[in-house]
């Protein structure tokens, strides 16, 4: 039995000893401070705006792209899943926030673009974020 009280971690950067590589400890040290502040960031949007960051991030990518962008390219550009964009675009469709539309020449596919709620909302939150 050690000697020393197991106390939990507060962040990665809180494991290092000592004796461990300066180079180690920057990146731990990076890795927490983004840890902290995307947690920030997250609890600032609920608080807020009751929105996620993956909802924020997929208006922020249709508010660069006015005429719209297919769900697939939202996917690439977001790097999640197909479905991952149908529930996002399905919550924000239900809110007014975002249009589905067809595109021409393949009734398959569709694209996404911000309504003028969408962008007004999105444009409060962009100046506030």
């Amino acid at each position: 039995m050690s000697a020393f009280p197991v106390v939990p971690h507060a962040d990665p950067e809180s494991r290092l000893l000592v004796g461990d590589h300066v180079s180690l400890r920057l990146w731990l040290r990076l890795l927490t401070c983004t840890a902290m502040i995307e947690h920030r960031v997250r609890e600032r949007l609920r608080e807020r705006f009751d929105i996620s960051p993956a909802r924020f991030d997929l208006m922020a990518q249709l508010a660069r792209a006015p005429k719209g962008l297919k769900m697939s390219e939202l996917s690439r550009r977001l790097m999640v899943t197909g479905g991952n964009i149908t529930g996002l675009t399905d919550q924000l469709v239900s809110e007014g926030l975002v249009v589905r539309h067809e595109v021409a020449h393949d009734r398959r596919v569709y694209a996404v673009r911000l309504t003028p709620k969408g962008r007004r909302q999105f444009d409060t939150m962009a100046g506030e974020h």
